[in-house]
């Protein structure tokens, strides 16, 4: 995201108050170092003094009125509704615009007012429901429950509790009724969380499609069919999609209704947890997509008016819809709303044993505007300004700050198209204390070439440039395409390369046709440059590693509630008939290669060449020597390729390896000798055989591993 120093689009305000700038660096402890890393960042001293004060104001606040963010984001301790040591019932919800609260259900046979809560200060309320006599269960686990709204207006509305932990609907029911969840048997984690990866190989996945049936699968089907799998492919990292309850299906889980819930139309909170565990034992981190940039418009079933006023959680007026997703907007200065997100970020990592969040929608959030109509060409003035979201951005770094103090090697990933300045940087430098961004320029950039030029127009230098273009030290999740390409109205990359000749030209008893060829050669190429050149952690989505026919669609009316396109076809991998097992043996190949030599934590390659005329792309990373070919038709005999380091190269991955689909045009036992031949700025160089559409990766030998 970052624009060059001395391209107009950096040139900042002209002129700022040197006593401004001292105060911002008295005020933010290592706000200097920010400034040393981006000089440019300079002007804007006081944009981040201001922010990092409002953070700090409130998290003192927090300290003073609620005895830390510790106590604060424990809310899910005494809000909803939770069983006594006596066996009775201790209840309580904020609800500021409701005349009335009381809570019905099958343990009172649906009497709406008959346990009517006691008004407290700021809007809360509670019950006590005294046990029974025979201490036996007041509300047994399973059994069906409401909040009554009485509103200002005297109208009677019948809500789940925002605290609800499950939420399930029947197969004739429009809306979604709260269960009480309190198994007499919980589960029980077994295994220790795993070390935080030093390079992140993220598998981003879906429950709900993760079989080739046509149907919603389970918790239990993908802890038991796809976890092996994910493992066997080298991916370290899992990040959960469509995890929090969503009433709507095909909403790819981003309009959430109830957020403390685990979707109930996978399984039961127990087996979530099952198959957390379960990929902890196989090393594997777990994060959960949470969207706290919205929620659903839904008020029977949703956060959505929940005490007969707009502006219960969210925004009054229009500043509370985002207009394009339909959606209600968080009121992030309001303190309640401040205890319930922070509390929801807490529930998923002590409850469920995640990981750390990959934080959908950051963009909207940090803006007034959303990003809706903007361009972001990289001007620093659209990062700072009355048009951010002060609000917003204070919770997004109190959400960094809980999530880091509590568990240190958790991980979080902001979703940000705008590129925001020090957003992945910590706290206290006066960044928003992100661990990564996603590199979101990279998929567009593969699918603008695949869809605009013939590949003897491709630009290497282009191609360089954004998989290089992000901002210092600001670490970055490249991908090639993730599930936003997989859904209907666009394609994957393997749909781009190979179309309908998918349907018929995949079987190896059948010569490989011009147009599988280049789909499968470039698909392999496309990966492996993301993988190494792009950034410092990776993203696949799950089915995409094998190249997964057609598009992502969920049951709709306008498909007439299909399941034929929610699905991921994982067996086609397994036949040995079809060529798709190439593609996933290659992806498998190189996290496995990633995993021994590390590259994503290792410091950004450096380019040797970017052959406009040759379509040749060689860099260096971790001790190795990347190499691509993208020339459509050109071999080339003896390629010299400049190195900084003397030494013995061998082969360690080749796109063209037969296993990999490949036209095995290269002899893995030949030795390739780096000697002082200064080529391309470097001092040393060697020769190689470079065949047209081909990846090659070299290890230097005589490098210590």
């Amino acid at each position: 995201m970052a624009t060059p120093a001395g391209h107009p689009a950096r040139e900042a305000r002209s002129e700022y108050s040197e006593e401004a700038l001292a105060a911002a660096l008295a005020d933010v402890p290592e706000l200097a170092r920010l400034l040393e890393i981006d000089p440019y960042l300079k002007p804007f001293a006081p944009d981040f003094q201001r922010r990092y004060k409002l953070f700090s104001k409130t998290l003192n606040n927090i300290g003073e009125n609620e005895g830390g963010i510790d106590k604060f984001s424990r809310g899910y301790e005494s809000f909803g509704v939770h069983r006594c040591a006596d066996g009775g019932l201790y209840c309580k919800e904020w609800a500021p615009g409701a005349e009335g609260v009381f809570l019905t259900g099958d343990f009172n046979d649906w009497n709406p007012f008959a346990y009517p809560y006691k008004k407290l200060d700021f809007g809360k309320w509670e019950l006590y429901i005294p046990p029974k006599q025979n201490r036996s269960v007041l509300v047994p686990h399973g059994s069906k429950l409401k909040v009554v709204i009485r509103s200002k207006s005297g109208e009677i509305l019948y809500r789940i509790s925002p605290w609800a932990k499950y939420v399930t609907r029947d197969s004739d029911n429009v809306n979604y009724d709260w269960k009480h969840w309190d198994p007499e048997h919980p589960y029980k984690f077994k295994h220790s969380k795993p070390k935080k990866p030093r390079g992140l190989r993220i598998y981003e996945s879906h429950v709900g499609i993760s079989s080739y049936e046509g149907k919603i699968a389970s918790y239990k089907h993908f802890t038991c069919n796809i976890l092996p799998r994910i493992k066997d492919l080298g991916y370290n990292c899992i990040q959960m999609m469509a995890i929090m309850e969503h009433a709507y299906y095909a909403s790819f889980g981003y309009q959430i209704t109830s957020f403390f819930a685990a979707s109930s139309r996978f399984g039961t909170p127990e087996e979530l947890k099952e198959l957390v565990d379960t990929a902890h034992s196989m090393g594997i981190t777990v994060l959960l997509d949470v969207v706290h940039s919205h929620a659903s418009k839904n008020s029977e079933d949703g956060l959505n008016m929940f005490d007969g006023t707009e502006s219960c959680y969210f925004h009054y007026g229009p500043r509370g819809n985002h207009n394009l997703w339909d959606s209600r907007l968080f009121a992030y200065s309001s303190w309640e709303v401040l205890r319930f997100l922070l509390s929801n970020l807490r529930w998923w990592l002590e409850e469920y044993g995640f990981d750390g969040f990959r934080f959908d929608g950051v963009t909207s959030m940090l803006y007034h505007h959303h990003g809706i109509g903007q361009n972001f060409s990289g001007d620093y003035h659209e990062y700072f300004g009355l048009q951010v979201d002060e609000d917003a951005l204070t919770y997004i770094m109190l959400a960094n700050h809980l999530v880091h103090t509590l568990y240190p090697d958790s991980i979080t990933i902001a979703e940000d198209v705008s590129g925001m300045p020090a957003l992945c940087f910590p706290i206290s430098l006066g960044g928003g204390g992100f661990d990564y961004r996603l590199a979101m320029a990279v998929p567009d950039k593969w699918i603008q070439l695949l869809k605009e030029y013939k590949d003897e127009d491709w630009n290497m230098g282009n191609i360089v440039y954004t998989l290089t273009n992000r901002r210092y030290l600001e670490k970055c999740i490249a991908y090639a395409e993730s599930h936003d390409q997989a859904l209907v109205g666009d394609k994957t990359l393997a749909f781009w390369l190979m179309d309908a000749e998918m349907y018929t030209n995949m079987s190896v008893l059948t010569p490989f046709t011009p147009v599988i060829d280049r789909g499968i050669q470039l698909h392999k190429m496309i990966r492996l440059i993301t993988h190494a050149l792009g950034g410092e952690g990776y993203l696949n989505f799950m089915g995409n590693e094998f190249g997964h026919p057609e598009w992502l669609d969920f049951p709709r009316k306008g498909n007439n509630e299909s399941y034929h396109y929610a699905r991921r076809q994982f067996h086609l991998t397994d036949d040995d008939l079809l060529r798709y097992k190439f593609l996933n043996n290659f992806d498998r190949d190189m996290n496995k290669l990633e995993e021994r030599c590390h590259w994503l934590s290792a410091p950004q390659a450096h380019v040797s060449e970017e052959h406009e005329t040759n379509k040749i792309i060689a860099f260096e990373r971790a001790g190795l020597l990347f190499v691509f070919n993208f020339h459509p038709s050109n071999s080339y005999t003896d390629y010299r390729l400049g190195t900084t380091v003397p030494g013995k190269y061998k082969i360690v991955l080749d796109s063209d390896a037969a296993e990999y689909g490949g036209h095995q045009r290269l002899d893995h036992n030949t030795d390739f000798f780096s000697k002082p031949f200064e080529h391309n700025n470097c001092p040393y160089s060697l020769l190689v055989y470079i065949p047209n559409r081909v990846a090659l990766v070299l290890q230097n030998v005589d490098l210590p591993n």
